[in-house]
């Protein structure tokens, strides 16, 4: 049994987790170091470890997922979740407030409670003696699903309520979801990995929630905002504005303040809706609109309901984030690694604040699903109020001559004859000579991560290549202050820089070089990889398949990609040119360490910087892949992981949180 000391140290190890929980995760305003926070969150995971009788039932050492259900538990809810009545105009508003009066039974003016209408997943948190026991979904509004498993490991939300005077019990109702710089992160790793993305962050935060397995959600940057109450015994709640004021007491995460608006004037109410409407899009989540509450809570009992919602709220929608427009035309433009992406050009819209011109329409199958053509009226929006996609075809708008569209089989470029691999959907043009390939290839090559030349821009990259100043990656390194100068807008001081952003870009090591060649499948931790294994460029030119597989991660379908351009003549005799032009540093990596014969991959949002994540590894002895295969010894997760976790799982490969990483060290 632990000692009193032993329990006095557990307790105050999760009061201080759990408040620094909260000040980074609720109200975005740490308090200390990350390394501070983790070594704190380590000592707790410890306690537990050696003392399995310690109360863990609100340590947030329970954020990180239990094992897996096999199905959800259906439970009713002890008070109706209810829906309600939605108009999309502000004389809605004030019609409300007239039939909230004529049912009072009085002209007086009625106080109202106005915030946002969040839009995520409707969430109820059953706390009993201050412990959360519960969370059910919305359901069909009298019985939900029981997800307690997936939302205990959301970090906004307290596993037990803080305060003196706490409620024998209180059902907490509010909204799971995903904020847009989360999304938009997490949509752009899965597009790099070829995984398929999500629609919206509702749709993110909805599939997360119902997700089997805890682990998943636990990866996932889920937040809570609390608005409304349940059933509640041994607290009163005189308004609605009190509610959020005692939930935030608690320690749940509400509205801030300046996001809501109390008051007995319909007009202040319009004002509001108003105002938040143009906000909107600086908000950082999705909102439709807002809803307003009777502020009064023995008003709202006397109000009572209609059918399935209540007399005294409704909820005042705005206009769908959606425009129309017309595709004029779709061009098709080339990738660095040659594919063909039909975009489509529109007539300019404006969508949320931005007027959108142009959106991808990825691939022929897509074109195919979505039928569309030029000359189609089509609605837009954009996903997670920043990518342009289009929506759908307003086929009653069609022009009677239309014709479906198909990409050209030849590159639109160089006019060359168009592939497509087996198992892909997308075409590529196999000229290495193409002008396309070449200019993104080049905006590859001196990218940050790259070879990082600075000041050597897209539109320089543009210029070069359409005067034929550069043929290749190497004539970056060939060009002349004279030839600089007769570009338009370059004068002496901005050629200085273009030529010191090149001088400096001389130095750099074997990894990031061969990541800079835009090899296909071979991202930063595989170029890493192969610089560990082969350490010079001359021995990575002569590299065969059996040793190439011999690096960790590397299978046949990346060592064919690696092989193919080792096998180009062409290929290889620039890269034996760039050589010339480089000095190549010794890359600073650690092999001896409590992590070395070990290799890692980071996935998801990890309480410090990915690269700060990664140089503690190395630092270490670790080695980095980056991808999930057998010959990866653990698989670190952060927040919003992806499908790698169910990968790693069906080849029996350990996942493991950052706080199981630092036990490590």
């Amino acid at each position: 049994m632990p000692s009193k000391s032993v329990i006095q140290r557990h307790n105050e190890l999760k009061k201080l987790v759990s408040y620094h929980n909260q000040a980074y995760h609720t109200l975005d305003k740490p308090e200390i170091p990350d390394l501070e926070y983790d070594q704190l969150f380590a000592e707790l995971l410890d306690l537990e470890q050696k003392y399995p009788d310690l109360d863990i039932s609100d340590s947030p050492s329970q954020r990180v997922g239990g094992e897996a259900i096999s199905q959800f538990q259906k439970v009713a809810h002890r008070k109706p979740m209810l829906s309600l009545a939605n108009s999309y105009s502000v004389e809605d508003i004030l019609e409300f407030d007239q039939r909230v009066k004529k049912f009072l039974r009085s002209e007086e003016p009625v106080e109202y409670f106005a915030e946002l209408k969040l839009d995520g997943l409707s969430m109820e948190l059953v706390y009993e003696e201050g412990q959360l026991v519960r969370a059910l979904t919305r359901g069909d509004g009298v019985v939900g699903e029981d997800v307690t498993h997936n939302v205990r490991t959301i970090k906004t939300i307290p596993l037990k309520l803080k305060g003196k005077k706490i409620p024998s019990l209180l059902e907490v109702r509010g909204e799971v979801l995903i904020y847009k710089k989360d999304f938009l992160e997490m949509n752009q790793a899965y597009e790099e990995l070829g995984e398929d993305t999500f629609a919206n962050p509702r749709n993110a935060a909805a599939g997360t929630v119902r997700q089997l397995d805890p682990k998943i959600a636990a990866s996932r940057p889920l937040k809570f905002i609390a608005y409304a109450l349940g059933e509640y015994e041994g607290i009163t709640f005189p308004t609605q504005k009190s509610v959020g004021e005692t939930f935030k007491s608690f320690g749940l995460p509400v509205l801030e303040d300046d996001l809501t608006a109390c008051s007995s004037d319909p007009q202040d109410l319009v004002h509001y809706y108003q105002d938040i409407e143009k906000k909107r899009q600086q908000l950082p989540f999705d909102i439709d609109g807002i809803v307003i509450k009777v502020n009064s809570l023995a008003q709202q009992e006397d109000l009572g309901l209609v059918a399935r919602s209540p007399r005294w709220a409704t909820a005042a929608k705005f206009q769908p984030e959606q425009a129309e427009t017309v595709i004029e035309t779709i061009q098709v433009q080339v990738g660095r690694t040659g594919a063909l992406t039909p975009v489509a050009i529109m007539q300019p819209v404006k969508v949320g604040g931005v007027t959108i011109t142009n959106a991808t329409l990825h691939n022929q199958d897509e074109i195919d699903r979505k039928d569309v053509r030029i000359g189609d009226s089509v609605l837009i929006q954009r996903a997670g109020d920043v990518i342009p996609e289009v929506v759908s075809v307003i086929l009653s708008k069609r022009p009677t001559d239309s014709e479906p569209f198909k990409i050209p089989p030849h590159c639109p470029s160089c006019n060359s004859l168009a592939a497509k691999e087996e198992g892909e959907a997308v075409l590529r043009c196999v000229n290495p000579l193409c002008k396309s390939k070449l200019k993104e290839a080049i905006k590859h090559f001196v990218s940050r991560r790259a070879m990082n030349l600075e000041k050597v821009g897209d539109k320089l990259i543009e210029a070069f290549v359409d005067k034929e100043m550069i043929r290749s990656f190497s004539g970056l390194y060939e060009l002349q202050r004279d030839q600089l100068l007769t570009l338009e807008r370059q004068g002496e001081k901005s050629v200085d820089n273009i030529l010191k952003s090149i001088e400096a870009s001389r130095k750099t090591t074997v990894a990031r070089f061969i990541y800079a060649l835009g090899i296909r499948f071979v991202g930063e931790q595989t170029a890493k990889l192969l610089a560990d294994h082969f350490v010079t460029i001359e021995k990575f030119l002569a590299a065969t398949k059996e040793e190439l597989e011999t690096v960790p991660e590397i299978g046949p379908k990346v060592s064919l990609s690696i092989l193919s351009s080792l096998e180009n003549n062409d290929f290889v005799a620039e890269v034996k040119k760039l050589t010339g032009f480089i000095e190549f540093e010794q890359a600073k990596r650690k092999t001896e360490g409590p992590l070395s014969g070990k290799s890692f991959l980071v996935t998801g949002t990890l309480p410090v910087k990915r690269d700060q994540a990664h140089e503690l590894i190395e630092a270490n002895g670790g080695k980095l892949l980056s991808g999930v295969s057998s010959k990866l010894s653990y698989l670190v997760v952060g927040d919003d992981p992806g499908s790698k976790v169910d990968k790693a799982q069906s080849l029996g490969v350990p996942v493991i949180s950052w706080d199981d990483l630092l036990k490590m060290l």
